[in-house]
């Protein structure tokens, strides 16, 4: 398991999931009723979406590292541009509401919003199967002409 196996898609989409395992520790809206809350004080359908981005990512990392062929790899990678879209839209949703009437949003919601939007660009950046091979290709010589 080398980081150098690792392309421009896989890097980018572990930065999204980096991103992402921040902003749920992070605040995410601020009121002057509530105080901030975070990712786990409005917990719902939407946080649940960006849960399952988060994961698709990190699998498509795991199985870019672990694995010698590129079927797995590229199939992670499809299913990460699926759950990417979803991510996004959750939370682009996230961005836009204001639960237990917040009045301001926090560092944790545009951070999720980034983190999504990484995971599906290096996502659909993955998908195409350009992984350096882990041998060298040999170059066996020409045989002779009779």
């Amino acid at each position: 398991m080398s980081l150098r196996r690792l392309r421009v898609g896989e890097l980018l989409v572990l930065a999204g999931v980096v991103l992402l395992v921040v902003s749920l520790f992070e605040p995410w809206y601020e009121g002057a009723v509530s105080g901030q809350l975070d990712a786990w004080d409005t917990f719902g359908a939407a946080m649940v979406l960006v849960l399952a981005c988060l994961c698709a990512g990190l699998a498509m990392v795991v199985s870019a590292l672990g694995e010698r062929d590129a079927a797995l790899p590229v199939s992670a990678a499809v299913w990460s541009v699926l759950l990417g879209v979803i991510g996004v839209v959750a939370a682009v949703v996230r961005v836009l509401e204001r639960p237990d009437h917040a009045s301001s949003l926090c560092i944790g919601a545009w951070l999720a919003l980034a983190g999504t939007t990484a995971v599906l660009v290096g996502s659909w950046l993955a998908v195409r199967d350009e992984r350096p091979n882990l041998y060298t290709p040999s170059h066996p010589a020409a045989r002779p002409r009779p």
